[in-house]
């Protein structure tokens, strides 16, 4: 038996306290031009009858796999299914404070999940209900919930400005109108058109055409819409930032 071994024949894990792990997502997704974000209310004690982040406690798995496993348990997805292939998943940050969860002492490891559209959200089996919620009307959430979803959306405006992550709301093929509204959704800003098309066009590798147009043309008339696809670009330099920080930054 080697040192190891034997050390694990003797270690007795009561000896520690008890810590739990959850995830919990925030899910952003953009419905009727509003930002919106997954909420459900909590069937169960604690917080019944509360609004709460999708999440849970982390079983026999990965916790990418557990976030995922919340995400379509609220969605109805499940991975192969061609919406939920499409959610970008990464993590956001771990929250831990003693006093989070009254139950015992609870580590949650938030994800952000961005979507371009997912279906109307079907409760799991500890939620009562489940909704998409424009972000400005997310407030008063249970456990650390607010926190957790103003750290999401301040990380997903953030990334707007350094990534091209905004193609992940957007179709495999999209117009710059519509990706304009992505950014406007996100920020909350209204976006000048014209100066965010020459933006977004001297982004190297931040978009490339498609040689094709939209079918029509737009509401008012006028010419169809030249169509782009996603580039091949993993940061954009020079940076599209918030036009509140390009104040600033000026």
């Amino acid at each position: 038996m080697t040192d190891q071994e034997s050390f694990l024949a003797g270690y007795d894990p009561r000896k520690y306290p008890a810590v739990a792990v959850t995830v919990d997502v925030v899910a952003l997704t953009i419905r009727a031009g509003k930002l919106c974000v997954l909420l459900v209310e909590r069937a169960v004690h604690p917080f019944a009858g509360h609004r709460a982040l999708p999440g849970g406690f982390v079983k026999e798995e990965a916790l990418d796999a557990a976030a995922l496993r919340e995400l379509g348990e609220e969605t109805g997805l499940t991975p192969g299914h061609g919406d939920l292939d499409r959610v970008h998943l990464e993590q956001l940050k771990t929250y831990g404070d003693p006093g989070r969860d009254p139950r015992m002492r609870v580590v949650s490891v938030a994800y952000l999940a961005f979507a371009p559209s997912l279906p109307e959200p079907t409760a799991g089996s500890d939620a009562a209900g489940a909704y998409w919620v424009p972000v400005d009307e997310a407030k008063d959430l249970a456990f650390d919930h607010d926190e957790v979803l103003a750290d999401g959306l301040e990380r997903a405006r953030a990334k707007l400005e350094y990534t091209p992550l905004a193609t992940a709301f957007v179709n495999e093929e999209f117009t710059i109108g519509e990706l304009r509204q992505v950014y406007a959704s996100v920020w909350g800003e209204e976006l000048h058109a014209g100066n965010f098309h020459r933006k977004v066009l001297s982004v190297p590798g931040f978009v490339e055409s498609t040689g094709t147009t939209t079918s029509r043309g737009g509401e008012r008339g006028g010419p169809k819409a030249k169509l782009y696809r996603a580039g091949d670009a993993r940061l954009l330099h020079p940076a599209l930032l918030r036009p509140t920080r390009e104040d600033r930054v000026r």
